[in-house]
């Protein structure tokens, strides 16, 4: 009987999660059928009378405890933990002031006419399912298992959204920097050549009221225990930060000392890349941030590739010394690809696409993880594709399409561009915030 090769080390996903790639949700494997502990807080949902109780009225629209329930059930579902006992108590003032903050960016683009279609929120939904090997609707399906609306997530997307149109709406001519400040901006970055820059991620977790400071703080603190258990930083920046880069993860791409607060500077200086900082005060509430790489400024260079990938499935699981009929004929197909990057992409199709042919765009190989890949994938030509890859659920073939060296750490126009909106963006929106909250009428029930 033919025999399997040894297995190589399983790349997991493969390639969801090993590039390093941005999510907004956790993969697919962590929105795994609930534990025991999770079904059982499903089935002991509180009174309908309960859920109906309303907590908060803003501005006339009310909120309900079924709303609280609902976005604290989505985050722990996020956390991996069950949606019950003292996490929600922890979690629910915060949980609370997210949705008052939520109906008034709501009420503000609705009585500014901000069109958001429902288009745009299936289309981050859409993109959010295939960073993480989704199927489509499978998102939905997933967040109906774990009990919890759809809604609540379209929701809070779908103000996300609305919130950033206003803001580069209510910037008008600022929104375009002139030529002067973008040359300025350029300049500024050449003149650090050689000088330190971090490659950065941020949590904003707003104090609207300094009575409520202890209390925000202590959420804070339980996000970062969260976030160095092992809490994707994307996951949480999405779910809970205030800031304009909640949609992109946290993400605050390379920045210098001088573009941070200068407390968050401080703490950034001395942290090694990985790690999670603790709850940073700066004006206006805290900030968490994640330090994901250090480098000297217009110095970096790296080769970059882009990758397809064909996976052929098994229909059971793996024994490499007795394999099934099915799985000697997925290996006899995965030896038959031949070609570069197409074939690969067709192999991948009549396979049944059960993962994405591009994982994800354009990744740094230096950084590709695991080892094992990155080492197969060094080796590799472009328009030629590897030997079969035996993992206990498949074969992966892989392809590398692209390589190119150049300098990351380059700084161009169409960049400072970037940065000077992000900047004003970011001051606007927590003005504007502040501004809503203070003509705001707020009634809060017991």
């Amino acid at each position: 009987m033919r025999r399997f090769p040894r297995l190589r080390p399983a790349l997991p996903a493969l390639l969801g999660l090993s590039l390093g790639l941005p999510l907004l949700m956790q993969p697919a494997d962590g929105w795994a059928q609930p534990t025991g502990r999770q079904a059982q807080s499903r089935q002991a949902q509180p009174p309908a009378a309960s859920l109906n109780r309303i907590v908060a009225v803003v501005n006339g629209d009310v909120v309900t405890e079924a709303e609280v329930q609902s976005r604290a059930r989505l985050f722990a579902l996020n956390v991996g933990l069950a949606p019950q006992g003292d996490l929600l108590t922890r979690i629910r003032p915060q949980i609370l002031r997210q949705l008052i903050e939520e109906r008034l960016r709501l009420q503000d683009i609705q009585r500014r006419r901000i069109p958001v279609g429902d288009d745009e929120v299936a289309q981050a939904i859409g993109d959010i399912e295939r960073r993480n090997g989704l199927p489509q609707g499978g998102l939905r399906a997933q967040l109906r298992t774990a009990g919890i609306e759809p809604r609540v997530l379209y929701d809070q997307i779908r103000s996300q959204i609305g919130w950033s149109r206003l803001i580069r709406g209510m910037l008008g001519p600022q929104a375009e920097p002139s030529e002067d400040a973008i040359r300025e901006a350029v300049a500024a970055h050449a003149a650090r050549v050689g000088q330190p820059e971090y490659l950065v991620s941020e949590i904003f977790v707003p104090v609207e009221d300094p009575s409520s400071a202890g209390e925000t703080k202590r959420f804070v603190d339980d996000v970062i225990a969260r976030l160095r258990q092992g809490l994707p930083f994307p996951v949480a920046a999405t779910q809970f930060s205030q800031s304009q880069t909640a949609l992109q993860g946290g993400d605050l791409g390379w920045v210098s000392a001088e573009q941070l607060d200068p407390e968050v500077a401080s703490v950034v200086q001395r942290m090694p890349p990985g790690a999670i900082s603790n709850a940073v005060e700066v004006p206006g509430g805290y900030q968490i941030v994640s330090l994901r790489q250090k480098r000297e400024t217009g110095r970096e260079n790296a080769t970059m590739i882009t990758i397809r990938q064909a996976f052929l499935p098994f229909s059971s699981p793996l024994d490499p010394q007795n394999p099934t009929e099915q799985q000697r004929n997925q290996l006899t197909k995965a030896q038959a690809i031949r070609g570069g990057c197409d074939a690969v992409e067709a192999a991948n199709r009549a396979a049944g696409a059960a993962r994405p042919a591009d994982p994800g765009g354009e990744v740094r190989l230096e950084t590709l993880n695991p080892p094992p890949l990155r080492q197969l994938v060094s080796g590799l030509a472009p328009g030629r594709a590897s030997q079969p890859i035996v993992t206990p659920d498949g074969i992966l073939v892989i392809a590398v399409c692209t390589r190119e060296t150049r300098n990351l750490a380059s700084f161009t126009p169409e960049m400072a561009k970037a940065q000077l909106v992000r900047d004003r963006a970011e001051n606007l929106s927590r003005q504007q915030i502040r501004d809503l909250r203070r003509r705001a009428t707020i009634e809060m029930r017991n």
